[in-house]
C-alpha cells in the first residue's frame, strides 16, 4: 500500500516568514489550474464563492495541478461546515472563509476544518484527500495541523472585532478584501478612499502584531511590491479570467491603433 504523508509546503513557508506568490483561479478551468501551477506559483486560490465551479470542477482542477509544487487553496462559498468538509475532502491544503465578522464565526470555521476532538469535521477514509482509502491514517494524523485557515475581513464589523478575532490561536491569517470592505463602508468599489485605506492600515498593523499571516490581492506588480514591503506574505499576482481579459483588450487596442 502506498503511503503519502500529507504536508503543506505553503504553511511551512509562511512559518519561516517567506513571501509567497499566488494566483487566483476564478473561471473553473482545469487548464488554467494546470498552466498556473506549472508556471511555478507557490499557491493557487480556487474561487468557489464567486466562481462557477462545484466540487467536481474542483477535483478536476486539483488533478490538473498534481505533480506541481503549488499548494491548493479554496475560497469557500460560505462559513458552512458541510461545504468546508466537502472541500477539504478533495485534498486541498487550506481554505479562505469569506465574510467572517466575529470571534465566534472564526471559531466555527476552525471547528469545520478540524477533526474531533478539536473540531467537528466528519471522518471518512474514502475521499480523495485520504487516497480513496489507501492513505487514511497518514492524512488523519496530520490534517488538523497542516490545513491552512484564513478568514476574510470584508466589513466594518470585522474591523471593529479584529482584536477578538485574532485571539483565535488556530487562525493562521487574515485576507483583506478591499472591494467588499470599501463597499460595506459606503464607498462602492473605491478601496482607494482615505477612510478605507485607514481601516486597511489598522487591520494590517493588528494582524502583524498578532503574528498572523497577511493576505490580499494586487492589481499590478508595483502594488504587489508595496504590499510585500508592508508585511504581506500572501499576495495574488494575477487572476486567470481578469488577466486573460486584460491581455486580450490590450492586444486588440494595439491592433486597432495600427490597422483601423
Amino acid at each position: 500500500m502506498r503511503s503519502n504523508v500529507f504536508t503543506n509546503r505553503l504553511k511551512q513557508m509562511l512559518r519561516d516568514g517567506e513571501k509567497t506568490a499566488g494566483a487566483w483561479i476564478q473561471i473553473a478551468s482545469p487548464f488554467t489550474a494546470e498552466i498556473l501551477s506549472q508556471a511555478g506559483f507557490d499557491w493557487l486560490l480556487i474561487d468557489m464563492e464567486h466562481g462557477p465551479g462545484d466540487i467536481l470542477t474542483l477535483v478536476s482542477q486539483l488533478q490538473a495541478m498534481k505533480g506541481s509544487d503549488a499548494s491548493a487553496l479554496v475560497r469557500a462559498p460560505w462559513n458552512d461546515f458541510v461545504i468546508i468538509k466537502r472541500i477539504l475532502d478533495t485534498g486541498v491544503h487550506g481554505v479562505l472563509v469569506p465574510y467572517v465578522n466575529t470571534k465566534e464565526e472564526v471559531e466555527a470555521a476552525v471547528r469545520a476544518c478540524r477533526y474531533p476532538r478539536e473540531g467537528i469535521r466528519g471522518v471518512a477514509g474514502s475521499p480523495r484527500a485520504q487516497g480513496y482509502g489507501q492513505n487514511v491514517m497518514d492524512y488523519l494524523r496530520r490534517a488538523n495541523e497542516e490545513i491552512l485557515l484564513i478568514t476574510a475581513v470584508e466589513t466594518p464589523e470585522a474591523v471593529s472585532n479584529l482584536d477578538q478575532i485574532l485571539e483565535v490561536e488556530e487562525l493562521d491569517g487574515i485576507f483583506i478584501g478591499p472591494m467588499d470592505l470599501s463597499t460595506n463602508m459606503g464607498h462602492l468599489g473605491h478601496p482607494e478612499h482615505p477612510e478605507v485605506q485607514q481601516a486597511i492600515a489598522t487591520v494590517e498593523q493588528k494582524v502583524l502584531e498578532a503574528g498572523k499571516v497577511l493576505s490580499t490581492i494586487s492589481g499590478s506588480w508595483e502594488q504587489a511590491e508595496q504590499l510585500y514591503e508592508r508585511g504581506y506574505q500572501m499576495v495574488t499576482l494575477m487572476a486567470d479570467g481578469i488577466s486573460l481579459g486584460r491581455l486580450a483588450a490590450a492586444k486588440l487596442a494595439r491592433f486597432r491603433e495600427v490597422y483601423r
